[in-house]
């Protein structure tokens, strides 16, 4: 078996995966109702001894809304007439949702107001004050 490669030098073996297929709806024709077309992929996150702990923790936080209550990585497929371009389909969508979940996040780089921007925002203070005292009556 193969290993699935993913960013930041993390593989996966295919021995970890539970692939799982049945009838797709869709595109098929006469065989549509007879051949098991569309792949269920489930990787348990939880129990993987492919990451590390703290890629479990920024995989499980990452994907939060994807995985069971169990720990489990689901992906479906079910795009093509064929068995095997769904299979292919799904492990591609594997690598996409879960290397791009390993990817550390972006950090900000801080920067500074520019002059410009400052006396814009100084200038729409002093007109909104002006449009203010304006509404008041006046002084006697």
């Amino acid at each position: 078996m193969a290993d699935i490669r993913l960013r930041r030098g993390v593989s996966v073996p295919e021995a970890e995966f539970d692939v799982r297929v049945s009838r797709a709806s869709g595109p098929g024709g006469q065989g549509v109702n007879t051949t098991d077309s569309k792949v269920e992929l489930r990787w348990p996150v939880a129990t993987s001894p492919s990451l590390s702990e703290a890629q479990r923790a920024r995989v499980m936080e990452r994907l939060a809304h994807r995985i069971t209550a169990d720990g489990v990585l689901i992906l479906q497929a079910s795009e093509h007439r064929s068995q095997h371009q769904n299979r292919t389909a799904a492990f591609a969508r594997f690598r996409a949702v879960v290397g791009e979940a390993l990817e550390p996040p972006k950090v900000r780089r801080p920067t500074r107001r520019t002059r410009a921007s400052k006396e814009r925002r100084l200038k729409a203070k002093k007109q909104r004050s002006e449009t203010k005292r304006l509404r008041k009556p006046p002084e006697s």
